[in-house]
Order: structure tokens, then sequence, then C-alpha cells
């Protein structure tokens, strides 16, 4: 048996006291994170030739800042303390070579605060979520967190449309057997249809994005023209943001049901290991790259996968899966412009799907070296 962890997100609905909870606690957690940085920034500076003096600095804590700023006391004491180990993982990363130096934190980056289960501060029940501080609030609760799935955190966060939300973090055991490979598939990146598998079929992306620019650049071109800061202007603020909150919510469900079904369907599904940002840069596909969300797609697969004990098995970006004949072998150079593959074999097909198979075959020959 091993120890799994599963999240589980709610639309919270706080009373306006609550919400006024909330954005304070929103407002010390960048503070003390911010407090935290700075003086953490200037250590660095002092320090930054002497990584091992450096290593050593011990990280302030947020108890350091309440006798000075008493407003922290009115908020959660563990939000606060998630901000510093938030903190720490960010300079880790950093030390390790893995991310870049960290970042204030500012109001119009995500609002949004972590706490801890202590002594049954947390509770689910009757359509209602208990939080340190803010007692009781209501929650959309459209699923059910099984029995044995113990709450272990709670993060609540705020979007820039207004609406408030809870994700449960839950801990479980389950036992994964590794399940015997038998059907495979093979997928190759496709622009405009999310995916092309190696048995033909294409996901269908609807372009949700490239579906709303029109309302979008409508919604974005009154906005320019409004007075920041006025009313009038966090109106339209608004109405822009919801409609980024649809496009992302409607991409979110779409790859939610495309990965719940190929994890379903195949014990094994072999991917690209594609470098999406430098895809996106290089060959100007900006919009068309981030609207389908390839990235979190392969990430929910892989959760997905990994909890019926299959496997998604990542090729080498460099193979060339859309040079090679997948009936001869044969490798031919082939523009971007060109849709369709003939081989010298005499071997037709689809571009994407000639890729697939070769996708395909490529991780069969992986799998059989394990």
């Amino acid at each position: 048996m091993t120890k799994q962890n599963k999240a589980f997100k709610f639309r919270l609905l706080p009373n306006k006291k609550q919400a006024v909870l909330l954005a304070k606690t929103f407002g010390c957690v960048r503070f003390v994170y911010n407090k935290m940085l700075s003086e953490r920034k200037e250590t660095y500076e002092k320090f930054k030739d002497d990584k091992e003096t450096l290593k050593k600095q011990k990280f302030p804590t947020p108890a350091k800042y309440k006798g000075d700023f008493p407003f922290l006391k009115e908020v959660d004491s563990l939000a606060l303390a998630n901000a510093q180990l938030h903190l720490q993982n960010a300079y880790k990363n950093f030390f390790e070579g893995n991310a870049e130096f960290p970042k204030f934190k500012n109001r119009k980056a995500r609002q949004s605060y972590t706490t801890n289960l202590v002594n049954g501060n947390i509770e689910l029940k009757d359509g209602h979520i208990k939080l340190p501080k803010l007692k009781l609030v209501k929650i959309k609760q459209h699923r059910e967190i099984p029995e044995n799935y113990k709450l272990k955190s709670c993060t609540i966060s705020k979007t820039n449309s207004g609406k408030y939300y809870v994700s449960v973090l839950t801990e479980y055991e389950k036992e994964i057997k590794l399940k015997l490979i038998e059907n495979v598939v093979g997928l190759d990146f496709a622009m405009s249809e999310l995916y092309v598998s190696s048995e033909n079929e294409k996901a269908n992306y609807p372009r949700y994005y490239r579906v709303m620019s029109e309302k979008l650049a409508k919604a974005q071109r009154i906005l320019s023209k409004r007075k920041k800061g006025s009313a009038r202007w966090n109106k339209q603020h608004t109405i822009v943001a919801k409609l980024h909150e649809k496009v992302a919510n409607q991409r979110m469900n779409f790859l939610h049901h495309k990965s719940k079904e190929l994890a379903f369907s195949f014990d094994a599904v072999v991917i690209e290991d594609l470098n999406m940002k430098g895809m996106s840069q290089a060959f100007h596909f900006g919009k068309s790259v981030h609207d389908n969300g390839w990235g979190i797609f392969t990430t929910f697969l892989a959760y997905k996968l990994k909890e019926q004990g299959k496997q998604l098995v990542k090729i080498d970006r460099w193979f060339p899966s859309t040079k090679k004949c997948s009936c001869c072998g044969e490798e031919k150079p082939m523009a971007l412009s060109e849709r369709t593959y003939h081989c010298s074999c005499g071997y037709v097909a689809d571009r994407d799907y000639n890729s697939a198979i070769n996708i395909k075959n490529e991780g069969l020959r992986l799998l059989a070296l394990v």
C-alpha cells in the first residue's frame, strides 16, 4: 500500500464579513512573503560570493513581524507559516538551478493562501467547510470525498473575476499494481487538433480561445478606453476576466475528459517530450500552442495513468517521427507545409498519422528495454 494525494476543488461562497477577512489574509500573506524575501535578498547580496555562509543563514519567521505589525494577528497563522515554506522552496529551487531568484508578489498576481489541518480546524459538513478564523463557509460541493481520504490542507484562491475557490488536499492509501502492457497508443501533437493518435483518431479540439477571440477583442477595446481604476474600468475588467475564465474552464474540462478516455482505453500512452515554449517562439504559433494546452493535457494524462498502474512514455524530442516512413523506415526531409507523407516505397498517409505510428513504435521499443 502506498500513500497517494488527491485534491478536490470546490466553489467557495463567503459572506461579506468572510470576504473581508479573506482579503486581509491574502494581503497579509503577500506582505509577509515580501518582507521575508526583502531580508533574504539583502543577505544574498551580502554573502553571494560565500555560498557556504549563505546556506547557513536562517530564514526569518512570520512571528518576527507580529510585534511591529499587529494586523498580522487577525489572520490565520498557518497561512503565514505556509508563505514562509513557499519562499523557502522557491529559494531552494533557485540554488539548485531549477528556477530564477524569487520575485516579489503584487496585488495583480494570483491571490491565494494555504492552511493546514490541525486539531480538526478544517472540516466538511452539510454544504459548508470549516476553515481557521472563517468558521463555516458555504461551498458548492459537486462531488463527495471518500471516507477513507484524510484531509491534509486547503488552498483558498480568488480569481480576477471575483470568484472564490477552495482546493482540498487529501491523502489516501492505495495498492497500485503495474498493469501488463497490451494496448499501446502513440500521440502526435497537432496544432489544431491537440493530437492525432496511431489509431488514426483526432482529438478534434474546439479551439475555445479562437472561438472567443472576437468577443475578447471587443471587450478589451472597451476596457482600453476606460479610465484605469474608475468604477466603469473595474466593471469592464471583470467582464474581460470572466471571458478568459470561461475559455480556461472549457479547455480544462475538455482536457480532463480526453485524458480520462485515453487512460481507461490504453495500458500505455507514448508521446514526444516537446519544448512547447520553444515551439511557440520559434514558429510563431504562440496562440495555437497556448490555446490547446498540450502541457496541461500531458500532466492530466500522467497522473490518471499512474493511478491505474499504467504508463506514460516520453520519447526523445529529437526522434525523427515526422521524417520517418512508418512502413519501411526510410527518412526524408519534410517541410511544415507538407501535410501528406509520400514515401518512395509507395506508402502514402497523413503527416500526423504517420508520425503517431512512429511514436508508438519507438515507445514499444523503449518499453521492451525496461
